[in-house]
Protein backbone atom coordinates (compact mmCIF):
# COMPACT_ATOMS: atom_id res chain seq x y z
CA UNK A 1 0.00 0.00 0.00
CA UNK A 2 1.37 3.40 -0.94
CA UNK A 3 0.78 5.56 2.14
CA UNK A 4 1.76 8.91 0.74
CA UNK A 5 -0.74 9.12 -2.09
CA UNK A 6 -1.41 12.34 -4.01
CA UNK A 7 -3.88 13.60 -1.41
CA UNK A 8 -1.11 13.42 1.20
CA UNK A 9 0.87 16.06 -0.67
CA UNK A 10 -2.22 18.22 -1.03
CA UNK A 11 -2.58 18.18 2.74
CA UNK A 12 1.11 18.53 3.60
CA UNK A 13 2.87 20.62 0.93
CA UNK A 14 0.97 23.92 1.47
CA UNK A 15 1.62 24.05 5.25
CA UNK A 16 5.22 22.91 4.63
CA UNK A 17 5.74 25.83 2.26
CA UNK A 18 4.13 28.15 4.81
CA UNK A 19 6.52 26.88 7.49
CA UNK A 20 9.54 27.41 5.25
CA UNK A 21 8.37 30.91 4.36
CA UNK A 22 7.75 31.81 8.01
CA UNK A 23 11.19 30.51 8.99
CA UNK A 24 12.84 32.46 6.18
CA UNK A 25 10.97 35.62 7.11
CA UNK A 26 11.99 35.30 10.76
CA UNK A 27 15.66 34.79 9.95
CA UNK A 28 15.56 37.59 7.39
CA UNK A 29 13.98 40.08 9.79
CA UNK A 30 16.35 39.11 12.59
CA UNK A 31 19.37 39.51 10.31
CA UNK A 32 18.18 42.89 9.04
CA UNK A 33 17.47 44.40 12.44
CA UNK A 34 20.53 42.80 14.03
CA UNK A 35 22.47 45.41 12.07
CA UNK A 36 20.54 48.34 13.54
CA UNK A 37 21.70 49.51 16.97
CA UNK A 38 19.22 51.05 19.41
CA UNK A 39 19.75 54.61 20.63
CA UNK A 40 19.65 53.48 24.27
CA UNK A 41 22.64 51.18 23.73
CA UNK A 42 21.21 48.62 26.11
CA UNK A 43 22.05 44.97 25.47
CA UNK A 44 19.44 42.25 25.29
CA UNK A 45 20.33 41.09 28.79
CA UNK A 46 20.06 44.61 30.19
CA UNK A 47 16.73 45.19 28.46
CA UNK A 48 15.30 41.96 29.86
CA UNK A 49 16.60 42.87 33.31
CA UNK A 50 14.94 46.30 33.08
CA UNK A 51 11.57 44.76 32.27
CA UNK A 52 11.87 42.27 35.12
CA UNK A 53 12.87 44.95 37.61
CA UNK A 54 9.99 47.20 36.58
CA UNK A 55 7.62 44.26 37.07
CA UNK A 56 9.04 43.64 40.55
CA UNK A 57 10.54 40.28 39.56
CA UNK A 58 13.81 39.53 41.36
CA UNK A 59 14.02 35.74 41.29
CA UNK A 60 14.58 35.17 37.56
CA UNK A 61 18.14 34.47 36.46
CA UNK A 62 19.30 35.74 33.06
CA UNK A 63 21.91 33.49 31.44
CA UNK A 64 23.59 33.14 28.06
CA UNK A 65 22.93 29.98 26.05
CA UNK A 66 24.42 28.45 22.92
CA UNK A 67 22.67 28.28 19.56
CA UNK A 68 20.96 30.65 17.17
CA UNK A 69 17.51 31.96 18.16
CA UNK A 70 17.55 29.45 21.03
CA UNK A 71 16.21 32.04 23.46
CA UNK A 72 13.62 30.81 25.94
CA UNK A 73 12.19 31.18 29.41
CA UNK A 74 12.03 28.17 31.72
CA UNK A 75 9.22 28.62 34.28
CA UNK A 76 10.40 25.62 36.31
CA UNK A 77 13.92 26.92 37.01
CA UNK A 78 12.92 30.57 36.53
CA UNK A 79 15.74 31.01 34.05
CA UNK A 80 15.69 33.38 31.09
CA UNK A 81 18.20 32.04 28.55
CA UNK A 82 19.40 34.36 25.80
CA UNK A 83 21.48 33.30 22.82
CA UNK A 84 24.84 34.96 22.24
CA UNK A 85 23.44 37.08 19.39
CA UNK A 86 20.83 38.47 21.78
CA UNK A 87 22.43 38.48 25.23
CA UNK A 88 25.25 40.95 24.52
CA UNK A 89 23.87 42.78 21.49
CA UNK A 90 22.23 46.20 21.53
CA UNK A 91 20.50 45.74 18.18
CA UNK A 92 16.79 46.26 17.60
CA UNK A 93 16.40 42.53 16.90
CA UNK A 94 18.20 41.52 20.10
CA UNK A 95 16.13 43.88 22.22
CA UNK A 96 12.94 42.52 20.67
CA UNK A 97 13.78 38.89 21.37
CA UNK A 98 15.07 39.58 24.89
CA UNK A 99 12.00 41.61 25.85
CA UNK A 100 9.74 38.90 24.38
CA UNK A 101 11.33 36.30 26.66
CA UNK A 102 11.08 38.69 29.58
CA UNK A 103 7.40 38.93 28.68
CA UNK A 104 7.09 35.20 29.38
CA UNK A 105 8.67 35.68 32.80
CA UNK A 106 6.17 38.46 33.52
CA UNK A 107 3.35 36.16 32.39
CA UNK A 108 4.60 33.53 34.82
CA UNK A 109 4.86 35.96 37.73
CA UNK A 110 1.37 37.34 37.07
CA UNK A 111 -0.22 33.90 36.84
CA UNK A 112 -1.13 34.17 33.16
CA UNK A 113 -3.39 31.14 32.67
CA UNK A 114 -2.49 30.18 29.06
CA UNK A 115 1.19 29.92 30.08
CA UNK A 116 0.28 27.65 32.99
CA UNK A 117 -1.88 25.54 30.69
CA UNK A 118 0.87 25.25 28.08
CA UNK A 119 3.34 24.09 30.74
CA UNK A 120 0.84 21.51 31.99
CA UNK A 121 0.37 20.17 28.45
CA UNK A 122 4.09 19.66 27.74
CA UNK A 123 4.35 15.98 28.87
CA UNK A 124 1.19 14.96 26.99
CA UNK A 125 2.23 16.88 23.89
CA UNK A 126 5.65 15.22 23.86
CA UNK A 127 4.07 11.77 24.00
CA UNK A 128 1.51 12.66 21.34
CA UNK A 129 4.13 14.11 19.03
CA UNK A 130 6.45 11.09 19.21
CA UNK A 131 3.89 8.30 19.41
CA UNK A 132 0.69 9.57 17.82
CA UNK A 133 2.05 10.04 14.29
CA UNK A 134 3.56 6.54 14.08
CA UNK A 135 0.45 4.91 15.50
CA UNK A 136 -1.55 6.56 12.70
CA UNK A 137 0.97 5.34 10.11
CA UNK A 138 0.77 1.79 11.47
CA UNK A 139 -3.01 1.98 11.21
CA UNK A 140 -2.70 2.47 7.45
CA UNK A 141 -0.99 -0.91 7.11
CA UNK A 142 -3.56 -2.87 9.09
CA UNK A 143 -6.66 -4.58 7.76
CA UNK A 144 -9.72 -2.46 7.05
CA UNK A 145 -11.46 -3.94 10.10
CA UNK A 146 -8.85 -2.70 12.58
CA UNK A 147 -6.88 -0.01 10.75
CA UNK A 148 -9.34 2.86 11.22
CA UNK A 149 -9.58 2.21 14.96
CA UNK A 150 -5.79 2.33 15.30
CA UNK A 151 -5.66 5.54 13.27
CA UNK A 152 -8.26 7.11 15.55
CA UNK A 153 -6.19 6.14 18.60
CA UNK A 154 -3.10 7.68 17.04
CA UNK A 155 -5.11 10.78 16.10
CA UNK A 156 -6.26 11.18 19.71
CA UNK A 157 -2.63 11.07 20.85
CA UNK A 158 -1.50 13.40 18.08
CA UNK A 159 -4.28 15.85 18.95
CA UNK A 160 -2.43 16.63 22.17
CA UNK A 161 0.31 18.18 20.06
CA UNK A 162 -2.21 20.31 18.19
CA UNK A 163 -3.82 21.42 21.45
CA UNK A 164 -0.41 22.42 22.81
CA UNK A 165 0.34 24.45 19.68
CA UNK A 166 -3.04 26.18 19.78
CA UNK A 167 -2.54 27.15 23.43
CA UNK A 168 0.95 28.37 22.53
CA UNK A 169 -0.43 31.01 20.14
CA UNK A 170 -1.98 33.37 22.73
CA UNK A 171 1.07 32.84 24.97
CA UNK A 172 3.46 33.98 22.25
CA UNK A 173 1.25 36.80 20.96
CA UNK A 174 0.78 38.17 24.48
CA UNK A 175 4.53 38.02 25.25
CA UNK A 176 5.26 39.98 22.06
CA UNK A 177 2.57 42.53 22.88
CA UNK A 178 4.05 43.07 26.34
CA UNK A 179 7.54 43.36 24.87
CA UNK A 180 6.58 46.00 22.31
CA UNK A 181 4.63 48.08 24.81
CA UNK A 182 7.02 47.87 27.77
CA UNK A 183 10.24 48.35 25.79
CA UNK A 184 8.88 51.65 24.51
CA UNK A 185 7.33 52.64 27.84
CA UNK A 186 10.63 52.18 29.71
CA UNK A 187 12.71 53.98 27.08
CA UNK A 188 14.55 50.91 25.85
CA UNK A 189 13.55 51.62 22.24
CA UNK A 190 12.36 54.75 20.46
CA UNK A 191 9.12 54.84 18.50
CA UNK A 192 10.83 54.24 15.13
CA UNK A 193 12.88 51.40 16.64
CA UNK A 194 9.72 49.79 18.00
CA UNK A 195 8.49 49.35 14.42
CA UNK A 196 11.55 47.24 13.55
CA UNK A 197 11.20 45.31 16.79
CA UNK A 198 7.58 44.56 15.88
CA UNK A 199 8.61 43.20 12.48
CA UNK A 200 11.00 40.74 14.11
CA UNK A 201 8.45 39.54 16.66
CA UNK A 202 5.57 39.37 14.18
CA UNK A 203 7.68 37.26 11.82
CA UNK A 204 8.57 34.91 14.67
CA UNK A 205 4.88 34.59 15.59
CA UNK A 206 4.16 33.28 12.11
CA UNK A 207 6.32 30.23 12.77
CA UNK A 208 3.95 29.18 15.57
CA UNK A 209 0.93 29.70 13.34
CA UNK A 210 2.57 27.65 10.58
CA UNK A 211 3.40 24.83 13.00
CA UNK A 212 -0.20 24.62 14.22
CA UNK A 213 -1.55 24.59 10.66
CA UNK A 214 0.92 21.87 9.65
CA UNK A 215 -0.11 19.67 12.59
CA UNK A 216 -3.81 20.25 11.85
CA UNK A 217 -3.43 19.30 8.18
CA UNK A 218 -1.48 16.15 9.07
CA UNK A 219 -4.22 15.15 11.49
CA UNK A 220 -6.94 15.82 8.91
CA UNK A 221 -5.12 13.71 6.32
CA UNK A 222 -5.00 10.63 8.52
CA UNK A 223 -8.59 11.09 9.64
CA UNK A 224 -9.66 11.30 6.00
CA UNK A 225 -7.85 8.02 5.33
CA UNK A 226 -9.54 6.37 8.32
CA UNK A 227 -12.97 7.42 7.06
CA UNK A 228 -12.25 5.76 3.72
Amino acid sequence: MFIFESSYFLFIIPPLLLSLWASWRTKSAFKKYSGIRTASGMTGAQAAERLLQQAGINDVKIVQTAGVLSDHYNPVSKTLALSQAVHSSSSVAAIGVACHEAGHAIQHASGYFPLWLRSALVPTAQIGSKLGYWVMVIGLFLASSTGPSVIYIGAALFSATLLFQIVTLPVEFDASKRAKELAFQYGIVLDQERAGMARVLNAAALTYVAAAISTLMTLLYFLSRARR
